[in-house]
This record gives structure tokens, sequence and C-alpha cells, in this order.
């Protein structure tokens, strides 16, 4: 059953006027500081906050070269401080060391007794204060950390000096773009391979044509020399693999299978197989003496456009213009590991001779990776800002990369430092959009360096013998702020 009635009172209907004005009020008793339980603002904290914007705003400009007044805590140095001087403000070294003092003298600040902030940090029997805040510009924003935190010396490694590199040979021979370039591990010759069909073979020591191959039918784009037999391997964009016999001087066998043009080529160092990339965006891997296709490392999406091997896993590595590099396992033909680092095609790698690592280059930068996990090392501290299509490392720690636009620039491997940045000179009869670099590789030494290049011509480099560190300083600074990714 329904209870009993009740009496509601009934309800007065307000006004929008005496709702809004209530709504208001209650507004004001939150956030105005004039209004309501708050006190009223005193000169004391108006002087703090214009302290603490002034240290803020102009903590790292404002300096003094005035003697150095020691900082304590103790309330003794604030009873001999004359009322009207100003406070020096400084990051105080270990206790008991003076070298540390001094540096702190030395990037000490002034702040003047007008804007002193009362109650901050070590308030003094005067009414006076001395807020310890660091001067370096990285921490200038951010008192409360920089109060407490020492400044962290750079862990970049410090560069190794090099030598600067000079050309000192042009060799012309060639009737179209030069593509490829290998040299023979005998240190005798190097062969090139060109955009007018050709390869070409010349000798190290005096720049002169020993050999003229002809088989392709189109431009060549990868060669390599093996180091067991006498063997030469060529791969071009007619969709050929080709293997010379050297001491016939003609092509022995034929590798077909890739379905568009071959970008790149490589030996296995220890086993007879043959790696090759091209367009079909597959990296194939062939028996040298059978023919025979053993794997299509298949799994990139576009263009396959370097490569190299190694005798230990990873055994291949594939870099793509799909901006991607994948680490392959011949034993099985599958991908163990793809890293995605890159924005921009990777059309170079370099493995270095002696370290497990190894770098790879795109338009957007060159990076480091550790072997045989693949983990990112770090960026080269500059950035070429070129489509950089061949690069090469000695065992000296000088890493060297080729740009589309001619340029040619030498790095410190340990440091990433860039330490040259030379550029080539197109020879007369070439128009000055030709000063490209398609393929650079040094000798079995690491003392001589060779560029292919578009204006037809093969350029020879060396380091300069007379530069010295003191003629040519080295220019380094380590960088702010490292990029992890």
């Amino acid at each position: 059953m329904p209870g009993p009635a009740m009496d509601l009172e009934p309800v007065e209907p307000q006004s929008l006027k005496k709702l809004s004005l209530k709504s208001q009020k209650r507004a004001l008793d939150l956030f105005s500081p004039t209004h309501g339980r708050l006190p009223p603002p005193d000169p004391e904290s108006k002087k703090i906050r214009i302290s603490h914007k002034l240290n803020l705003e102009y903590g790292g400009i404002k300096s003094t070269n005035e003697p150095r007044r020691q900082v304590n805590s103790t309330t003794t140095a604030h009873r001999n401080q004359p009322s009207g001087s100003s406070d020096v403000l400084a990051l105080p070294g270990p206790e008991g060391s003076r070298d540390a003092q001094k540096a702190g003298a030395q990037n000490a600040l002034v702040v003047g007794p007008s804007a002193q902030p009362k109650g901050l940090n070590n308030v003094g029997p005067s009414g006076k204060s001395s807020a310890i805040v660091s001067t370096s510009a990285s921490s200038e924003r951010n008192l409360s950390t920089s109060a407490i935190m020492e400044r962290i010396p750079s862990k970049w490694p410090r560069p190794e000096w090099h030598a600067p590199w000079k050309c000192y040979r042009v060799i012309s021979g060639h009737l179209g773009w030069v593509r490829s370039v290998a040299f023979d591990h005998s240190n005798t010759w190097f062969c090139t391979g060109s955009a007018d069909r050709t390869i070409k073979i010349w000798d190290v020591a005096k720049g002169t044509l020993k050999l003229t191959l002809t088989g392709h039918i189109e431009q060549v784009r990868g060669l390599a020399v093996s180091s067991k037999h006498t063997y030469m391997f060529s791969a071009g964009d007619d969709k050929q693999v080709k293997c010379w016999d050297l001491e016939q001087n003609k092509v022995i066998r034929s590798y077909h299978g890739h379905l568009s043009g071959v970008y790149c080529l490589g030996l296995h160092p220890t086993i007879d197989i043959l790696l090759t990339g091209g367009r079909d965006s597959v990296c194939r891997v062939w028996d040298i003496r059978t023919k025979m296709q053993i794997f299509a490392l298949a799994g990139h999406d576009n263009t396959v456009c370097s490569v190299f091997t190694r005798p230990t896993d990873p055994q291949v590595v594939t870099g793509s213009h799909d901006s991607t590099i994948k680490f392959w396992d011949l034993r099985y033909g599958k991908t163990m590991l793809t890293l995605t680092h890159h924005k921009k095609s990777v059309r170079a790698m370099a493995l270095h001779p002696t370290e497990d690592c190894f770098a790879s280059a795109s338009a957007e930068n060159i990076k480091k990776f550790n072997l045989p996990k693949g983990e990112f090392l770090h960026n080269m501290l500059s950035q070429q800002k070129t489509i950089i299509n061949s690069m090469a490392v000695n065992e000296e720690g000088v890493l060297a990369t080729g740009g589309d636009n001619g340029s040619l620039w030498f790095w410190d491997w340990k440091s990433g430092h860039n330490f040259q940045q030379a550029q080539t000179i197109v020879q007369p009869g070439s128009l000055d959009s030709e000063a490209g670099i398609y393929a650079l590789s040094y000798d079995v030494t690491g003392s001589r360096l060779v560029t292919c290049e578009a204006d037809k011509t093969i350029k020879m480099w060396r380091e300069d013998e007379t530069a010295t560190p003191e003629t040519h300083p080295l220019n380094f600074k380590p960088p702010k702020d490292i990029r992890r990714f």
C-alpha cells in the first residue's frame, strides 16, 4: 500500500540574473586572490616572484667578472655581507675542492638586492637568502633539478685525427657513367663497370688500361672478384649475372633467374656461393659452379640495392628501396631480423673489416649498427643531405661516402665525426650536373680510394702526406642532443 502523502514545500523560481550572480560569486571565491579567504598580496611575495622570473629569463646571461665571494650555507657568511651588496649565485663543487669553487665563481650570477628572494634557501639572520643556481645552458630553465645535479661531462668518444684526402689521378676511358668497381685481392689491378656496357681492368700503380671485356647488353651495375678462384662476377640492367674466367678472359657461366635489372652483387667469404639483388625485390643465392639457384630471399617490398655477406650469422644482410635492412639465415633462407630505422631508401652499406658492426646510408642519415643482433649504435654527427650511392670503410676507421651531387665526405668511424668534405671536379666536356659518385672502394691496404663518377671518369684518392694535426686541426664538438633512434 502506498504510504501517507508527504507535504512538499513549494520552490520559488529564481531569476536568471540571480543564478548568474551566484555562479560569479562562487568563481570569485575559488579563483580571485583578492576575494574570499586568501590573504592580500604582500611586497615580499612579489619580490620572490620577480626574482624567480629574473633567474629563469636571465640566469645564463647575466655574469660578472668581480672577485670571487665564497657562497656557503653557514650563517656567518651572511652576517659578514653588507646590507646593500649583491649576492653571488654559483653551483659549488665538492667540498674542499678549490678548482671546483674557482669554476663556480667564473660562472657566477649576480642578482641585485631588490630581486633577492626571501625564504628560498639558506636564510640567515639578516633575512637575506642565496639560491644555488647552475649556469649551464641546458638546465637554466629547470631550477628545481639544477640546484642538486652536477653537470655530467659528455661521454661521446673523441675522434682520432686523420689526414685529409686528396685526388691524385683522374682516369678517362669509359664512354658512359661508371657504375661499379672491385679490387683484385693481389692489389695489382681493379675493374670498373660502366653504362657503356663494358668492363675495364686497370693497373692500380700506373692507372693504365690493361683489358676491356664486352658481353653485357646494358649498363654494368655490380662487380666482385673472387679471392679463391680466377673468377670475376658481373651483374647489370640486362638481368644477367655472368662469371668471367680471367685466364681465358671470357664468360664461362651465366646465372638466369632475375626478372629485372640486377643492382648489387656479393661473394660469400667462405662458401662458393654468389648473392645478387635487383629490381624484382629478391636477393638470389647461387651456387657458383652448378649455376643453380639455392634460395630466393624474398621479403623486401622494393628494389634490393645493397648486399654484403659474412662468414657467421647473419650471413647475408640486404638493404632496399623500401627503407628496411634485413638479416637472412642462409641455412633456411628465412628472415632473421628486419631493421626499420631508416626513413628512405638504403642504397649503400659498408661492413667494417675488423669490427662486428656496419654502417648504412640513406638520403636522411647514416646509421651504425652492431652485429650480429643489429642493435642501433648511433647516427653520424652531420648530414650529407643528398642521395648517398656508395660507401666504404678501411681498417684505419675512415668511412667514405659518395653522393649524387658529387660530394665525397670522410668520417671518423668510432665517433661519427665528419672531418673532411670534398667535392669532385667535373671534367671538361661534361655538365655540372654530372658531378655524381656512383661507386667507391678502398684498395686492399686501405691507403687508396677509387671513385666512379657520372662524368665518365675514375678518380683515385690518397691521404695528404704533408698534413699534420697542426696544419689541419681537429674541429670537434660533442653533440648536445643525441638521437636515440
